[in-house]
């Protein structure tokens, strides 16, 4: 690709390198589908599917003037002009396309990796090989089970990971919950305390914050998680609904604080008062603000500007909650412990974090969960429920369903072609010519995208079904269910080989020699600036 060919410019893999290197913001973007992406990219590439670009540009790319560099191929066609387009359109004024694409990065010598979340993995391998975090074996664990030892097992998961699957006997902590809450669970200092995950590192980083915290216990994570438990012959349990207590000791929450603030203070954590956040807006740098307790906590109120993402899963899920590399992130809570713990880490990982001091009740005055940053939606053409079954039952209409494909797999309109609207050109291909186009979601939002993008690749008559298939269901009208219709392939989303419970053994045991590689590719890429501390 060369500057000729499309009125964006380009930048090489080399620049986006340097930038990494010199540590100033730069997101690097692709706009493939969830699955394509997951085979192989640069660590620190962001996912922004095309087909939902609109939807979340704005709210994980805050600053408008920030450096973009897009890629993305699918099926022989660049995608990245086209997320371009939509970017220059969303006001964003420095978008460039990677030179080359991800094949040029390759070819530079640029390092690819596999799976999702990899910044926060590839960092808990280094962890554990750092700190030499203790871990027990599944057929360890099930011994202490068997033997009604003097244990506790905390699962660091979200809540209905852990209702899915879990270690019988386990207790619901998600990974930031942990410093504040364990002592609860375990207030005897010589009980064994196991912490585990699906798969190795929310394990190993749970582990390791209960030891930098200086919990007495003795503390060990559940080596490979429900993988390792799995792949050992041994049973999980399912639906389970234990939660750590709500309410926290005097005693055990002053010795969290302590804990989580030492860890904080050793990471090179930075401190901010709340009435000196504007400091932080400061020209040509991005700021996340992220409020890390539970989401029942924010919505019941929380400091204005301030997004929910739960500590756990903020390390966890870091390149998707902060795709800017190089921005600021602040972080707040109410008891001074998981805003500390989570930052301890994030600052580990090589980002710029504040802890905001705590504050009063009167300055968490927002309540609920404020609507997502977005444009608005598309004005065209729509009809009611009753109009399309109507239209259904006389013929010469095609639905097309541009939700996620497992949402399409659970329940959809009879009749109804699964698509995904950055493929709707080759959607077209397969589903038979119609008078008349109906495109639905799960509400009718992506659905309102969507057709204008149809309406420019066909003559028919294009509309979008007011309130999405949860209209449609609400009415009353019939479902049906599996891959029906499937007028592209499914990869929108990437099968995690360590989420539900029918996975391959081979795929399982595959994953789990990924993860053991993961440090060697750190080496090998170099741009991470990690530092266990």
């Amino acid at each position: 690709m060369t500057a000729a060919s499309h009125p964006f410019p380009v930048t090489t893999s080399q620049a986006v390198r340097q930038a990494l290197l010199d540590r100033a913001e730069i997101a690097l973007v692709d706009v493939r589908e969830e699955d394509p992406f997951a085979q192989q990219h640069p660590l620190w590439a962001a996912n922004f599917p095309l087909s939902k670009l609109e939807l979340e540009a704005w709210t994980r790319i805050p600053r408008r003037d920030t450096r973009i560099v897009i890629y993305g191929q699918h099926d022989g066609e660049d995608l990245a002009p086209r997320a371009a387009s939509v970017l220059r359109r969303l006001g964003y004024t420095d978008v460039s396309l990677l030179d080359g694409g991800l094949e040029a990065w390759i070819a530079g010598g640029g390092e690819v990796f596999r799976d999702v979340n990899v910044p926060s993995k590839s960092f808990g391998e280094l962890v554990e090989a750092k700190r030499h975090t203790p871990s027990l074996s599944a057929t360890e664990v099930q011994a202490l089970i068997d033997r009604k030892a003097d244990v506790v097992i905390v699962d660091a998961r979200r809540f209905d990971e852990y209702q899915t699957m879990n270690i019988p006997t386990s207790t619901s902590v998600p990974g930031a919950e942990l410093v504040l809450r364990v002592r609860e669970l375990a207030p005897d200092p010589a009980t064994q305390v196991v912490v585990n995950c699906a798969g190795r590192t929310r394990s190993i980083i749970g582990t390791q914050s209960l030891i930098n915290a200086g919990i007495p216990n003795p503390v060990a994570a559940l080596r490979n998680g429900t993988i390792g438990w799995t792949l050992a012959g041994q049973t999980l349990s399912h639906g389970a609904s234990r939660r750590a207590p709500a309410q926290v000791g005097a005693a055990n929450l002053e010795q969290a604080r302590a804990g989580a603030r030492a860890i904080a203070d050793r990471a090179g954590v930075k401190r901010i008062a709340h009435d000196a956040l504007a400091s932080l807006e400061t020209p040509g740098r991005t700021v996340y603000r992220f409020d890390v307790r539970t989401p029942e906590e924010y919505a019941d109120g929380h400091p204005p500007g301030f997004a929910n993402a739960p500590g756990g899963q903020l390390v966890q899920e870091t390149d998707h909650n902060a795709p800017v590399r190089g921005a600021r992130i602040v972080l707040a809570d109410d008891d001074d412990v998981r805003a500390n713990m989570s930052a301890s880490w994030l600052a580990q990982m090589g980002w710029e974090v504040y802890v905001v001091e705590p504050v009063g009740d009167a300055l968490r005055s927002e309540r609920g969960t404020p609507a997502a940053n977005r444009p608005a939606a598309p004005e065209v053409p729509t009809i009611t429920p009753a109009t399309l079954s109507s239209w259904l039952e006389t013929g010469d209409v095609a639905v097309i369903d541009v939700t996620a494909s497992a949402n399409y797999v659970k329940r959809h309109i009879p009749g109804a072609w699964f698509a995904i609207r950055a493929q709707l050109a080759q959607a077209l291909r397969a589903i038979p010519p119609a008078r008349r186009y109906v495109l639905t979601c799960g509400s009718s939002l992506l659905a309102r995208f969507a057709a204008v993008d149809l309406q420019a690749l066909t003559t028919s008559e294009v509309f979008v079904l007011e309130g999405g298939n949860a209209a449609w269901f609400d009415a009353g009208l019939p479902a049906e269910q599996g891959e029906t219709r499937l007028a592209v392939p499914r990869t929108d989303r990437y099968r995690r080989p360590y989420e539900g419970t029918d996975n391959a053994a081979a795929a399982m045991q595959a994953y789990l020699d990924w993860e053991f590689g993961l440090i060697a590719q750190l080496d090998r890429d170099g741009t991470h600036f990690f530092e266990v501390a």
